[in-house]
């Protein structure tokens, strides 16, 4: 016989134990699409402690709805190995041209990352920071809800040796260190320098290059690292996003101990 508050208790008493176990972790990834994915499952496989905030309910970002809805993704031959490894199925369009269900690859990187032993935590958003001696050492949490409804609710702290920013267009960890820790980002101006408009060939190849630690402990992945440093946008074409996450977690792990 199924009792209600049994069902209350044992969800209750998960997640609490699981939410003690992400406030102190090696790595807080802030945005679970595609380069998020990969930098987690990635790090994770090497035994660091990661926990991946994502303020939808949804993992992998633009991902699911390829172009326009038309839910598959493009992706090149660079991307084409990432995907593989991740047991996603990838059929040949032409050469160094790829496709994929996009649904498959959103699931399988998820399946890996979370079997990898990561953690996703979803609908919480990333709302501050926390600096010490001009180092990001850790972010500040709030359920996604509290924001939409605008309500005054105090959030609450995780500790991190690394912080990814993997949030996309809207680089929303870089732009509150721009507004309020008065770090100055590794660019051409200090700051954020903005999306430019669509030019595939150049986005794809700028966004590994673009993944950097851009303030001390603080690294930009995927869409956000082109934003950040002032590259095109790519549109549904997802080897750049793939490679990023993997280059993301290269750094972090080059510097971690």
């Amino acid at each position: 016989m199924l009792e209600e508050i049994a069902i209350s208790r044992a969800i209750i008493d998960s997640y609490w134990r699981k939410l003690g176990k992400i406030l102190e972790v090696d790595v807080v990834i802030c945005g679970a699409g595609p380069s998020g994915l990969v930098c987690a499952a990635t790090l994770a496989k090497k035994k660091k402690k990661v926990v991946v905030f994502e303020k939808k309910l949804s993992i992998g970002g633009g991902m699911w709805a390829g172009g326009m809805f038309f839910n598959e993704i493009v992706i090149q031959d660079s991307g084409k190995k990432i995907l593989e490894e991740y047991k996603v199925r990838v059929r040949k369009y032409k050469k160094n041209y790829y496709l994929a269900d996009a649904v498959e690859c959103v699931c399988s990187l998820g399946y890996h990352v979370i079997k990898a032993g990561a953690i996703i935590i979803n609908g919480v958003s990333v709302e501050d920071v926390v600096v010490r001696k001009s180092r990001i050492c850790g972010v500040v949490i709030n359920w996604s809800a509290v924001e939409l409804a605008n309500l005054h609710v105090d959030p609450l702290a995780v500790k991190a040796k690394f912080v990814v920013d993997a949030t996309g267009h809207s680089s929303d960890v870089v732009r509150i260190v721009e507004e309020k820790s008065g770090l100055k980002l590794n660019t051409k101006i200090g700051k954020r320098v903005g999306e430019r408009s669509m030019w595939v060939d150049l986005a794809e190849s700028m966004v590994e290059k673009n993944t950097q630690e851009v303030v001390p402990g603080l690294v930009v992945a995927g869409m956000c690292a082109n934003a950040v440093f002032g590259s095109p946008r790519m549109g549904p074409i997802f080897g750049g996003m793939l490679l990023s996450g993997k280059r993301a977690a290269e750094i972090i792990l080059s510097k971690i101990k």
